[in-house]
């Protein structure tokens, strides 16, 4: 079956996801039978094209790479990313505008006129699991849509399809972990004698920080992550917003703090986790010192995981390990995207 493809943001993270696609084109079709275009681009700094028939992603691809619009490549004239949505004669619209951690938007807005269009929403952005997961949730089962999200957290790797899918009515009691790759690849490499600074601009040489790296090493990225966690894993009274985790980041952890631990045989890392107290949820999310007895201590570089303690698994647990050549970054987190939208098409 053919899927018309609709980019809302183009970064780092959806031009891997655009590049996967072309990998993966032929699987798709041999596997699955799934067929695709793409027909809508919407880009924070380049422009937005539609065309229908399709775009040719190879241009686009090499126009915001040399910093050039994509306008020429529409054969519609659109001014804004929810005309892209509704020019474009989508069936799965991808979303992966920049994360609000305050409102979500414009990403809820997004998702809801895609959903509204008859289209299944992915996202990455953990604003709209954060701030609007009941009312998108209960908007694309009315529609018999697909509403994922499995790259809010952890990149690629399942985490909510394995709850959802893998261990039903599980009750979730609790999780720990390392939950962003950022700070972690940031407190390895300060562990090898690199200062914070020089640490943070090496994460970004390679795209898994921002031009503005405060969302990483101030933890709201963190904090977010085990807010979208316990909304959608912990049944509580009342949703867990990111305001609400406990919260301190990793700017204080100075070279001097780093080298007295290694010498104590210990590690900084940016601890992240929930906990049940009665009908509420405690989240916390700050830096830590771990011995060798912890498993965080062998979570290096980019790795990151997690532990659940659940009523009927004690401890389960979810740990993604730097392999060399990929940093936790975008092309991970684009295939679990990628995933989404399999599982989606596929029903």
């Amino acid at each position: 079956m053919h899927h018309k493809l609709c980019f809302i943001g183009f970064g780092n993270v959806a031009r891997s996801l655009a590049r996967l696609l072309e990998r993966k084109r032929d699987l798709l079709k041999s596997t699955y039978d799934i067929t695709y275009s793409v027909t809508g681009i919407a880009t924070g700094r380049h422009g937005f094209a539609v065309n229908p028939d399709g775009i040719d992603v190879g241009q686009a691809l090499e126009k915001v790479e040399s910093r050039n619009s994509i306008a020429p490549l529409s054969t519609f004239q659109v001014a804004d990313s929810l005309a892209v949505i509704q020019h474009s004669q989508a069936s799965v619209m991808f979303e992966n505008s920049p994360v609000n951690y305050e409102s979500g938007q414009p990403a809820i807005d997004h998702v809801r006129a895609a959903l509204n269009a008859d289209m299944h929403a992915i996202t990455a952005n953990k604003g709209t699991v954060v701030h609007a997961y009941q009312e998108l949730t209960a908007l694309a089962k009315s529609k018999n849509k697909k509403f994922r999200f499995e790259s809010t957290v952890l990149g690629g790797s399942p985490v909510f399809s394995t709850f959802r899918e893998a261990m039903p009515l599980a009750e979730l009691i609790s999780f720990k972990g390392i939950i962003n790759a950022t700070t972690n690849l940031i407190l390895s490499r300060m562990e090898d004698g690199e200062s914070f600074d020089d640490a943070v601009k090496y994460c970004q040489s390679i795209g898994i920080a921002e031009t503005d790296p405060s969302g990483d090493v101030d933890g709201w990225d963190a904090a977010i992550k085990v807010s979208a966690l316990a909304t959608v894993l912990m049944d509580a009274s009342r949703p867990l917003k990111p305001q609400d985790v406990e919260r301190k980041g990793i700017r204080e952890i100075t070279p001097a703090m780093v080298k007295q631990a290694k010498a104590e045989k210990k590690r900084w890392k940016l601890v992240a986790s929930a906990e049940r107290v009665g009908s509420q949820i405690k989240g916390r999310v700050s830096p830590k010192l771990v011995d060798a007895s912890s498993p965080l201590y062998g979570m290096m570089g980019s790795s990151s995981g997690l532990t659940f303690s659940t009523d009927v698994l004690p401890n389960y647990s979810v740990i993604v390990s730097e392999r060399e050549g990929m940093k936790g970054g975008p092309e991970e987190t684009a295939y679990g995207l990628f995933a989404d939208f399999v599982s989606a098409v596929r029903g």
